[in-house]
């Protein structure tokens, strides 16, 4: 499906907390097939900076579009058609089985006083599946590992089936194979359904691996932003975390580790 207007459009964004200014200017436009993946210290703005991109909160200044439309225009459910956020944390303030968790990302696609389908328990349960929690559909969600809830929530985000995923620490409690397969899930909703994907990570190398594009916020409103090839060096990298890295050439393959 072709679309006239990128996923997600940023222009002039400014993102002030506390009249500390995190982004200033921020230009960033989201095709279908991108991945863009956003790095910076702790307290840079990265998660910020998600919630802006995803609507929750107003910009500074600039402006935020999704395929084409200003958010206000759009209104909440629209809007939750086109993109899914993944929060940081998740919070289960009542028992309920994965299955019903689950189910929760098919609400914007629901009437006021529709249940669930048929069709859409076949989704849910697809999505379960893809990250690995088939045969889990009527645990507790209450008895979850940290690391099961982490893939729960993506499953929920699969289930709702928006065109353009907003990921805020996605691999968090993740061991190293979810964590690898869950990259490898991204990579293949981007290149076979023509999915957008933006991810707070914290590990360099496997942003360079997986992501086309890179953001990097260094938390007094500059950044830099482009292929992830060109972004992603040893000088680029120091100056955001502030240390030294160095490149280590493996093949055709390169690697980032602390000087």
């Amino acid at each position: 499906m072709e679309r006239a207007a990128p996923l997600l459009a940023a222009s002039g964004l400014d993102i002030v907390v506390a009249g500390k200014t995190l982004v200033h200017g921020l230009k960033l436009s989201l095709c279908e097939g991108d991945t863009l993946a956003i790095l910076g210290r702790n307290g840079s703005g990265k998660t910020t900076l998600l919630h802006t991109l995803a609507g929750l909160r107003p910009p500074s200044a600039g402006s935020v579009e999704l395929c084409g439309q200003p958010y206000a225009r759009l209104g909440p459910r629209a809007a939750a058609h086109l993109r899914g956020l993944l929060a940081q944390t998740q919070s289960d303030a009542f028992p309920a089985s994965v299955l019903e968790t689950a189910l929760i990302g098919r609400h914007p696609h629901l009437g006021r006083w529709d249940w669930e389908s048929v069709a859409d328990e076949r989704i849910a349960l697809a999505a379960l599946a893809a990250v690995g929690l088939a045969g889990l559909e009527q645990r507790d969600v209450q008895t979850l590992s940290g690391g099961e809830r982490q893939r729960l929530a993506i499953a929920t985000l699969l289930t709702q089936q928006p065109w353009l995923y907003l990921l805020d620490e996605p691999l968090a409690y993740l061991d190293l194979n979810h964590q690898i397969a869950m990259l490898d899930l991204a990579a293949r909703y981007a290149r076979d359904r023509d999915a957008g994907f933006v991810v707070i990570l914290h590990d360099v190398n496997l942003a360079l691996r997986y992501c086309r594009r890179a953001l990097l916020l260094f938390g007094d409103g500059r950044w830099k932003e482009g292929p992830s090839a060109e972004v992603l060096n040893a000088e680029n990298l120091s100056e955001l975390y502030g240390h030294e890295l160095r490149t280590l050439v493996d093949g055709d393959s390169s690697y980032f580790i602390a000087a």
